[in-house]
């Protein structure tokens, strides 16, 4: 019996075995799935550090809901408080208004000073004005008096290095706000913007000038600044201090102790006053805080004089609340001449507002209005640092001092009556029908307010 034929099988196609990979490929195949990985890795460290940095830098929106208020008196102990300084009764106080009635003073104090001398300022620049109050606090370094000076690192990149070098070998000791490092980026922003200094303890300035020869002279024209600080005496000085050495101590870890910088400080004058101080925390300032504060609690006038008034929407609508009720509201700005034309046109980009409500806007022309004041009611006075955008109230270290005091809101007023004079005048229709170019700067120039 035969077997039945098979079929022959059909030919598989032979599939191509893979040569082994030789050691270098596999190396290298392994190295670019590495790399791979590596560039993956770098590109998440990069963004999350991007995010992180920008975090740090960007304004956190905040809110304020401010409640009736029947007066000013009954603000007051929260004006003071939420800013950091009960109300001290027995200061005096000297208003000192431009450089011809700023630096005789503050000259004569450092000639005068005995035990310590300390300064912060943002801005120290180049001039003779530098160089006498440079050689005048390294002389009395060398007398051995404690000379101690935050300056701020941007603020201060303008001066002149050799004056530094020359304050430091005769014992000065300068500390630099914020300097640029890289393990400190997310602070690169964050600048010390206080203008503050103390005399022996007993002493204290609050100001808005800068050490330069724009802030020299008496606003006499463009190239010497309007501005005006305060000269203090009583028990307020212990709180000046107190703010000089929340930052010293950040930037050198050296505490000030003892009644050599915070003696025990007698009745001096008439004032009551509170210290206020503001640093970014996150929220809310003291600053914020305040200003919307007082505002809601003025019953009769509202003066205002800044350089830098960018108001927000809650600002604008405080402000017209205050109209609402008869309260007489002025604010007095930078004209054409200004050191940032960007922010006095993202200051613009509201005005049409306040003037629909009903608030005064003067300009002033001679010069740039460096004045940072606030007065309510003809009672209580807001003098120093603070302006009113978003870079004073949130990201700047900020210091300014309230006043209690008839008199002194009087002789503020005055001053204000009297560059009145210099003054540009704005109407609400005028306002309105300003050319398209300036409107469009002004919606540009608002866009970037947060970092004005």
């Amino acid at each position: 019996m035969s077997l039945p034929l098979r079929k022959p099988e059909k030919d598989k196609e032979k599939k191509p075995t893979k040569e082994p990979k030789s050691a270098p490929a596999r190396w290298l195949a392994r190295t670019v799935e590495v790399s791979h990985l590596a560039l993956i890795l770098y590109a998440f460290i990069v963004v999350f550090l991007f995010v992180m940095i920008w975090s740090v830098l960007h304004e956190r929106q905040s809110h304020v809901t401010v409640p009736r208020i029947a007066s000013f008196e009954q603000a007051l102990p929260a004006i003071a408080n939420l800013g950091g300084s009960a109300v001290l009764p027995g200061n005096s106080v000297q208003i000192l208004e431009n450089g011809d009635g700023f630096f005789p003073p503050f000259l004569a104090d450092i000639a005068q000073a005995r035990a310590s001398i300390h300064l912060e300022t943002y801005v120290w620049w180049k001039g003779e004005i530098c160089d006498r109050i440079a050689r005048a606090l390294a002389d009395k370094a060398r007398q051995g008096v404690e000379v101690r000076i935050t300056l701020d690192a941007t603020g201060s990149h303008r001066g002149d290095d050799k004056l530094y070098d020359m304050m430091k070998k005769a014992g000065v000791k300068i500390a630099l706000y914020h300097p640029f490092r890289l393990g400190d980026l997310g602070l690169l922003n964050n600048r010390t913007h206080r203008k503050l200094a103390i005399f022996d303890g007993r002493i204290a300035y609050v100001f808005g000038h800068g050490i330069a020869e724009e802030w020299t002279g008496n606003a006499q024209d463009k190239d010497h600044w309007r501005d005006t600080g305060v000269r203090l005496q009583g028990p307020i000085v212990n709180s000046v201090q107190a703010v000089f050495a929340q930052n010293w101590v950040d930037e050198t870890a050296e505490v000030l102790v003892g009644e050599k910088y915070f003696p025990h400080l007698a009745a001096a004058g008439p004032v009551r006053a509170h210290m206020t101080a503001s640093a970014p925390r996150g929220g809310v300032s003291e600053m914020e805080l305040i200003d919307k504060l007082a505002i809601a609690s003025a019953q009769k006038e509202l003066i205002i004089q800044n350089p830098y008034f960018i108001p927000d929407k809650e600002l604008v609508d405080l402000i017209g609340n205050a109209v609402q009720r008869g309260v007489r509201v002025r604010l007095m700005i930078p004209g054409q001449i200004t050191d940032s034309s960007v922010v006095r046109h993202a200051g613009h980009k509201q005005f049409q507002a306040l003037l629909d409500k009903g608030v005064e806007i003067d300009e002033f022309e001679p010069t740039l209005s460096h004045q940072k004041i606030m007065i309510i009611d003809g009672v209580w006075s807001f003098v120093g640092s603070t302006n009113f955008d978003d870079r004073s109230l949130d990201i700047n270290d900020e210091a300014s001092v309230g006043l209690i005091d008839p008199g002194i809101a009087g002789q503020l007023k005055a001053a204000f009556e009297a560059d009145l004079k210099r003054c540009k005048h704005l109407d609400a229709r005028t306002w309105s029908h300003r050319s398209l170019w300036h409107k469009l700067e002004d919606q540009l120039s608002y866009a970037i307010n947060e970092q004005l």
